[in-house]
């Protein structure tokens, strides 16, 4: 069955979001956002470090350990993991999953070995994809700051080859857009393998999320500012980690606005009434 997924961006203290991986603006407290999520029915939360790459370091562990206490649903986190001690701290803090993407290509032994060590099904391959002007997609490394020669299908299915129990695909090209998810990218390596593909990068309406699971043949759909900017209002009524500043953009409208109006419930309804069975929570949200 397909899978809501809820990304969270994290850089410092702050849940951050941009276009293209960059222009990053905080938003407030990932851990906020995370309760909100799973309260309102999420299957699925995936935290990414964008800078932990960047510093050869993941600092999420206090986030993890406090989101394995809030929620019960699966948490996959991302972000500077280059080793096999460095899995076993994240997964030790609280995370089910973790996203291996720089150190992947690096290394790809680390997934192989990840594999063996952790179980397959712990070990996600995160791609992050970016269309060549010959209509090639080439993946990239550190948040779409590094370009690689690795052709993303291909890759792909190397991947899955070494161990990879599932890809996190993102077009980077889409990423914060709300164009749309590109179909033809999602769908190319989703025919390509055979393990789940979560499509990222571009949701903006209902129908792009249908047309990512349908057309895409993706098997879940990792969704950010969609989600972000809606729960923003509701959340700085209760919350202080939000930043003022970043309150009066958001409220200034801009381009955030196409994304306004969702919500965890209501896209599973627009999912539903596409034709496309969803998961129902299985717990009472508090």
């Amino acid at each position: 069955m397909p899978r809501l997924i809820a990304r969270l961006d994290i850089k410092g203290p702050d849940l951050v979001k941009g276009i293209h991986l960059e222009g990053l603006r905080a938003l407030g407290s990932p851990g906020e956002f995370a309760r909100h999520y799973y309260q309102a029915g999420i299957d699925e939360l995936i935290y990414q470090d964008i800078v932990a790459s960047l510093y050869q370091r993941n600092s999420l562990h206090a986030f993890i350990q406090a989101t394995a206490r809030d929620t019960f649903i699966p948490l996959t986190v991302g972000g500077g993991l280059r080793s096999i001690d460095d899995i076993r701290a994240v997964l030790r803090a609280g995370a089910d999953k973790v996203a291996l993407n720089t150190a992947a290509v690096a290394n790809p032994d680390l997934v192989r070995e990840a594999s063996r060590v952790f179980g397959s099904s712990t070990i996600v391959v995160a791609i992050e994809a970016i269309r060549q002007p010959d209509g090639r997609y080439l993946a990239s490394t550190d948040c779409g700051r590094e370009m690689t020669n690795l052709e993303v299908v291909a890759w792909a299915q190397q991947a899955e080859q070494l161990g990879a129990g599932e890809i996190l695909l993102t077009s980077v090209d889409r990423e914060g857009t709300g164009q749309g998810f590109d179909l033809a990218l999602t769908a190319s390596v989703s025919t390509a393998v055979g393990i789940p593909v979560i499509a990222h990068g571009g949701a903006g309406t209902p129908a792009h999320l249908a047309s990512a699971l349908l057309e895409g043949h993706a098997d879940a759909i990792a969704v950010a500012s969609m989600f972000h900017y809606s729960a923003i209002e509701s959340l700085t009524r209760e919350s202080h980690g939000a930043i003022e500043g970043n309150q009066e953009f958001l409220r200034g409208g801009g381009r955030h606005g196409r994304f306004m109006g969702h919500s965890v419930p209501s896209l599973k309804a627009a999912l539903r009434a596409s034709g496309i069975a969803m998961r129902s929570p299985t717990r009472v949200p508090a």
